[in-house]
């Protein structure tokens, strides 16, 4: 397999390879409580086998779904915050055109809601459900959480105000709780399809459960190559006990050894602007799997060369406390080339017959040259392109890290009670009974 590798050649001044070897230890010791499910937060270690044992009656019934729904939807809207949206979408823009949704394919185009409380993103978006024929997939496994639940009775009530109610309930499918929690009995009493996200799997880690699957299989994307690519990366991921073998070691290695060396930030670094919310979902995943007990890398997101021109400045003359994570895709799926003109006005006669991809080579190995000299560990992440198999490497690449990186860190890096203090406050400030 075409398989992602990690290079830490330009951070080694920073981290030597006999600081990382003598970190191996707990390393590897924080993977094995990954396989073995004896730290804290082993109720959350359904994701790490997922992708082998997911099951294929599941996997059918996703796809009969999609194409029942794309066959009279223009839209898809889905409903969820955090880790109910963010890995779908990552997916799904990662693989669309960056116009797609002015040129609309065979497929529905998706939207999102319930990941924000703007009132005037919703009377946007209810004016362009009244164009639209649409779906819905509404994620949540309460059903209570405040963003969702709003946005998904704002949007159930103008889908059954303009379809009625039993056409309605056929547009409507629920990912949430096997048994248990509001949208399941809303769904059980309406008779919409549901899926279960399973009890031991965390939102942010979901994305290869029916929470992903089902939004991307709408999207039009192959859910099957995305898994394999998961598979793959699996194996190696637990199959390897050495640094330079396994990937997800030597990223979670690299970035614990700059950490206790003073690095305060992670900056995810691409050349790619439909990789944005890759970087979206991977804060998520870090931020919330290692910000606690006042420890964790910060994790921040930078696009080049736009960010070059914002914030290039900081990153090579401001304090020097991050390190950067740059992933380079090798093989783009078009080619630009830049065409001659006779007067040369711009001066650009130098560049006639090179690629955007060779520019863009360029600007991204000369922003390594400049902030390593400037004193930024740089870590590189390399993959050939950008397809559904490879964004599977990808996410399983980064949530097993992860789960070494936090317990390495410390941490639980399962679970987030910080995130329920925002809550307590807003319900208690809205009157909500019991707050």
């Amino acid at each position: 397999m075409d398989t992602l590798k990690v290079n830490i050649k330009h951070a080694e001044s920073h981290a030597s390879r006999q600081d990382l070897a003598t970190l191996l230890s707990e390393v590897l010791a924080a993977k094995e409580h990954l396989l073995k499910g004896d730290a804290a937060g082993n109720d959350f270690l359904g994701w790490v086998d997922l992708p082998a044992t997911i099951d294929p009656n599941v996997i059918a019934r996703i796809k009969s779904d999609a194409a029942r729904l794309s066959a009279k939807s223009q839209l898809l809207v889905v409903i969820g915050i955090g880790g109910s949206y963010l890995g779908a979408r990552m997916v799904i823009e990662a693989l669309q055109s960056e116009f797609a949704s002015m040129v609309r394919g065979k497929h529905p185009y998706v939207v999102y809601a319930g990941q924000t409380l703007g009132e005037d993103y919703y009377a946007q978006l209810l004016e362009l459900l009244d164009r639209e024929d649409y779906s819905v997939c509404v994620i949540s496994k309460s059903g209570t959480t405040t963003e969702p639940a709003v946005a998904f009775r704002i949007v159930k009530a103008h889908l059954e105000k303009k379809y009625g109610t039993r056409e309605a309930a056929s547009r409507i499918v629920a990912i949430t709780d096997a048994c248990r929690g509001a949208l399941h009995s809303i769904a059980s009493q309406e008779g919409y399809p549901m899926y279960v996200i399973p009890d031991n799997v965390g939102g942010r880690y979901s994305v290869l459960t029916p929470v992903g699957l089902l939004p991307i299989a709408m999207a039009g994307y192959d859910i099957d190559r995305m898994l394999e690519g998961a598979r793959d990366m699996r194996s190696l991921c637990i199959g390897d006990n050495t640094l330079e073998g396994n990937p997800a070691l030597m990223y979670a290695a690299i970035r614990n050894v700059l950490y206790r060396k003073g690095t305060k930030v992670e900056m995810l670094v691409s050349c790619q602007p439909n990789l944005r919310y890759l970087a979206e979902w991977w804060k998520q995943l870090y931020g919330e799997s290692e910000g606690k007990e006042h420890k964790g890398l910060l994790p921040h997101s930078l696009s080049i060369t736009t960010d070059l021109h914002s914030m290039g400045q900081y990153m090579q003359q401001g304090e020097r406390l991050m390190m950067e994570t740059m992933l380079r895709v090798t093989t783009p799926d078009n080619t630009v080339p830049i065409p001659s003109d006779e007067r040369n006005l711009d001066g650009l006669n130098y560049l006639i017959g090179k690629t955007l991809t060779e520019i863009n080579d360029c600007a991204f190995e000369g922003t390594i040259e400049a902030h390593v000299e400037g004193g930024v560990p740089v870590v590189e992440l390399t993959v050939n392109k950008i397809d559904e198999y490879t964004l599977g490497q990808l996410i399983y690449f980064f949530e097993f890290a992860c789960g070494v990186s936090g317990y390495t860190l410390g941490v639980n890096p399962f679970d987030q009670p910080g995130v329920e203090s925002y809550k307590r406050n807003m319900f208690r400030l809205l009157g909500k009974p019991g707050f």
